[in-house]
């Protein structure tokens, strides 16, 4: 009898923690975006997140995620705000939480914008892997004054996690104005960078969703076509040991695992995915309805098991990786 053959696909179990929603870039697509005069925006507090935190090791979660607005230290009036809760600078502000993170049990993930070399250095001792996306290499005008999406500033700052050894995590974002060419481009690059540093464990197809309010509220979504297309491409191009991944709340990915995607990225069972939020998270069960019956999924920590058994895990982090990991690197099982 000839065993049968499973495909493996991969998901992390974490929590979206929103830092500040204050950003310098004014991308035409964002909805997560406020000025510091707009009344929505915040920092969020220090106590806020430790509840988060403590929710997500209740639940199970291996992951804390941390995102932000890009350099929101830019604008006086978030300083100020900043300082109310003891901070001069949210670099010191988010080390603090990867510190409160790591206490919790949890990995930190950070994607803060583009960093600085010296800034990178700070970070990867507490962070499992940290994150940029690319989104692309093409200069459009949903990227109108947004300094910190010029692509060459994103691609040295990528290339710069992958001098210093930091798994990482990037990406596409599909449908924003960009030409088939364009995403070509953009993966080619990627794959390049991979091949220098070897430290891109995901590439994100992600497709743009049009959020109200915004400049690009009326502009058309990409098909499923166009982003099959796009996950073909980039299982293509991208070097086999590098994940492409989809957004399970943002497209069915049955299909799309069938063509190349092989992770489904963060899955919260206690926090909303506070960019896109009016699409919910699948729970696993549900996932595993929707994938396949030749595909098993399978959960992983932020960093990618080829990470960890090669040994690019800090000091500060391997206690808690041994104890989550089992002997090929993935998640024990629970």
């Amino acid at each position: 009898m000839v065993a049968k053959h499973y495909r493996v696909v991969t998901y992390s179990r974490n929590v979206f923690i929103p830092v500040t929603n204050m950003c310098r870039n004014h991308c035409g697509y964002c909805g997560f975006r406020r000025s510091p005069d707009d009344p929505q925006a915040y920092i969020i507090h220090p106590d806020r997140v430790n509840e988060i935190l403590q929710r997500g090791a209740r639940s199970g979660c291996t992951e804390a995620l941390f995102t932000f607005g890009e350099r929101p230290d830019e604008y006086a009036k978030y300083s100020k705000r900043l300082k109310a809760i003891g901070y001069d600078h949210t670099l010191d502000y988010l080390l603090d939480l990867c510190r409160m993170a790591i206490k919790t049990g949890l990995l930190p993930h950070c994607n803060p914008g583009v960093l600085s070399y010296e800034e990178l250095i700070l970070l990867k001792p507490l962070n499992a892997s940290m994150g940029l996306m690319l989104e692309t290499t093409a200069h459009l005008q949903a990227h109108d004054d947004s300094p910190g999406k010029v692509p060459q500033k994103r691609i040295e700052s990528i290339a710069n996690a992958g001098k210093l050894k930091i798994p990482f995590t990037t990406g596409l974002l599909v449908g924003i104005g960009e030409t088939r060419g364009d995403r070509v481009e953009s993966l080619e690059i990627i794959a390049d960078l991979h091949r220098q540093y070897g430290h891109i464990q995901e590439v994100i197809i992600q497709n743009f969703t049009p959020k109200p309010g915004t400049s690009m509220a009326g502009h058309e979504p990409p098909s499923f076509e166009e982003m099959l297309w796009t996950v073909e491409q980039a299982r293509e191009i991208l070097p086999d040991d590098v994940a492409v991944q989809v957004p399970p709340n943002l497209i069915s990915p049955g299909v799309l695992i069938q063509h190349g995607a092989s992770d489904l990225g963060g899955i919260s069972p206690e926090t909303i995915d506070h960019i896109n939020p009016e699409h919910e998270w699948p729970d696993v069960e549900e996932l595993e309805q929707k994938v396949g019956r030749d595909t098993v999924l399978r959960e992983r920590l932020p960093i990618y098991p080829q990470y960890i058994l090669d040994g690019w895990v800090s000091a500060e982090l391997r206690p808690i990786i041994n104890e989550l990991t089992d002997d090929e690197g993935y998640r024990i099982n629970i």
